[in-house]
C-alpha cells in the first residue's frame, strides 16, 4: 500500500466513523462517506467495494485499537482489582469514538450475514471480554475472587463499565474516577472472595 493510499483509506475510515456513530447503519450512504472523507466515489470504491466492507473494516481497526489500550491491564502487574481498574481506566479515559465502538457492536451485529456478524462478535470478544476474563481468572486462581465462572463475571463486569459509558452516568456520577470507582467497588462487592482467603503468591 502507498503512503497515498494509506492516507486516503485513513481520510474514509475518520469520515465514515464519525457518520455511523451520528447515524444509524442504514441512514448512512457511500455518498455520505465520500463527501465526510472528501474523495470521490471513484477513490471510495477503489478502497471499499460496499458500506459493508467498508463498515466492518472500520470496525475491525477500531476494536484492534480498543485491545490493544486494554492489553495494559493484562500486562500490568498487581492484584486482579488493580489490574482491573488499570484496564477500565484506559478505557474510561480512551476518546469518545473508542467507546463507542462498543456501542456500535451491540447496535448493528445483527444487520449483516452469519459470516461477518460472527467476525464482527469475535473482534469485539478479543478486544475487551476476554482480556477482562484473563484477569479473573488469574484472580480467581489466586484466591481473590469467588470461585466461579470467569467468562460469566467477565461479562458482568463489562456490563458494568457499559453503564458507566451511558449519558445518565455521565450526569450522575460525572468524573472519570467517580465512574471508575463505582465500577470496581460494585463487580468487588460481588465476588471478591470470602474475608481471608487472600491473594495466593
Amino acid at each position: 500500500m502507498t503512503e497515498r493510499s494509506a492516507v486516503t483509506i485513513a481520510k474514509i475510515l475518520k469520515g465514515a466513523r464519525t457518520l455511523f456513530l451520528e447515524r444509524s447503519y442504514a441512514e448512512v450512504t457511500m455518498d455520505h462517506i465520500a463527501a465526510a472523507a472528501e474523495v470521490t466515489k471513484g477513490a471510495l470504491y477503489h478502497h471499499f467495494s460496499s458500506k459493508e466492507a467498508l463498515y466492518l473494516a472500520m470496525m475491525h481497526a477500531d476494536l484492534l485499537e480498543v485491545r490493544a489500550l486494554h492489553r495494559k491491564g493484562v500486562d500490568t502487574d498487581g492484584s486482579c482489582r488493580e489490574r482491573l481498574r488499570v484496564l477500565t481506566a484506559a478505557f474510561l479515559t480512551a476518546p469518545r469514538e473508542q467507546q463507542e465502538v462498543v456501542r456500535l457492536v451491540r447496535r448493528d451485529a445483527n444487520i449483516f450475514g452469519e459470516e461477518a456478524r460472527t467476525e464482527l462478535v469475535h473482534a469485539y470478544q478479543e478486544a475487551l471480554p476476554e482480556l477482562v476474563t484473563q484477569i479473573v481468572t488469574d484472580g480467581i486462581t489466586r484466591n481473590e475472587l469467588r470461585n466461579a465462572d470467569p467468562q460469566l463475571l467477565a461479562w458482568q463486569f463489562v456490563a458494568l463499565v457499559e453503564v458507566a459509558l451511558s449519558d445518565y452516568a455521565n450526569a450522575a456520577l460525572g468524573d472519570v474516577k467517580a465512574k471508575l470507582d463505582q465500577v470496581i467497588d460494585l463487580f468487588f462487592a460481588g465476588v471478591q472472595a470470602p474475608e481471608g482467603l487472600g491473594a495466593n503468591p
